[in-house]
């Protein structure tokens, strides 16, 4: 069996790689949270690597906001902390499959643009994504042959918060919601972000995956006022409650790209599908037993006289 280390794990992400491993019977995993490995503490991490064929970096400072006042803090996380583990991974003989972000690009590009290339020029816009591009370099740097960065952006799942749960909580107490539509993406359940990270984790045990970065997303582009009307057509709501408005409407510490569309290229190269559309992915994770209790409790809510 092929041992497995999940950091994070007690994150929306973290959780649902954890599962997807153990569904695997030549996989042995072992998962720790935050409070079981600080990856800023080098020795710690050194310890917990040890033994281990694949490390999938879970563990991120995520607090966008926070990170504005608080950049060095964050960068310790999303940047030295990765450091830590690539050079422990280094050490072991492990592969490491590290989870970074949209937001290390510079987000500027046309609406209706190009997706943003594997190869394409960095340029956060905010102190998270700059915190997230040290991790970047320090893969690429210290596992030049086994290091693999892969960028998610929009995500959403079963644990923890997040955009589709919070539109579905927000229909029980509000008759009309304002979500911004001047903002492009590719909404991506964990789920099949766990599952692509599990298939690329494999390919490149068995020597078909080329390191390097890879662009974990779901596939097509929407706005967050695309995915919340269709969040609540899916779920029997009518998405004529979503109202557009532009980003200036929610003033935020820190600065959000306008455009996150990701291509998916590399996938190809390594052998390893790419994810399903945004949309189907979408109605699938509708169906899950968190999002249909949620949309059961804002029907109920939407039909109750006030």
């Amino acid at each position: 069996m092929t041992p497995w280390l999940v950091t994070g794990a007690g994150g929306m992400l973290g959780r649902d790689v954890l599962a997807e491993l153990a569904a695997d019977p030549d996989a042995e995993v072992s998962g720790r949270t935050r409070d079981g490995l600080d990856i800023t503490d080098p020795d710690a991490v050194r310890a917990a690597v040890a033994g281990h064929r694949v490390v999938v970096n879970c563990a991120a400072w995520t607090d966008v906001d926070g990170a504005e006042t608080a950049e060095d803090a964050a960068s310790a996380v999303n940047g030295t902390g990765v450091r830590h583990l690539a050079r422990a991974c280094a050490r072991a003989g492990a592969v490491l499959l590290h989870v970074s972000t949209d937001y290390v690009l510079p987000g500027d590009a046309e609406p209706a643009g190009h997706p943003y290339a594997e190869d394409a020029p960095t340029g956060p816009r905010n102190a998270y994504g700059r915190g997230k591009l040290l991790g970047e370099r320090a893969v690429a740097e210290l596992l030049p042959d086994t290091g693999y960065t892969v960028r998610t952006a929009w995500l959403y799942g079963a644990h923890g918060r997040n955009f589709v749960a919070t539109m579905l909580d927000l229909a029980c107490r509000r008759a009309t919601l304002d979500v911004v539509h001047d903002q492009h993406g590719q909404p991506t359940w964990s789920r099949e972000l766990a599952r692509q990270l599990a298939a690329l984790g494999r390919a490149a045990l068995a020597g078909r995956a080329p390191a390097g970065v890879y662009h974990g997303t779901a596939g097509g582009r929407t706005t967050w006022y695309g995915l919340a009307r269709e969040t609540y057509r899916l779920s029997g709501l009518d998405p004529r409650r979503i109202r557009p408005v532009t980003t200036d409407a929610f003033p935020r510490p820190a600065a959000r790209p306008a455009f996150g569309v990701l291509g998916h290229g590399g996938w190809t190269r390594a052998g390893v599908p790419c994810q399903p559309s945004w949309q189907d992915q979408l109605a699938a994770a509708l169906r899950t037993p968190r999002f249909t209790e949620l949309a059961s409790t804002a029907r109920e809510a939407s039909t109750t006289p006030a």
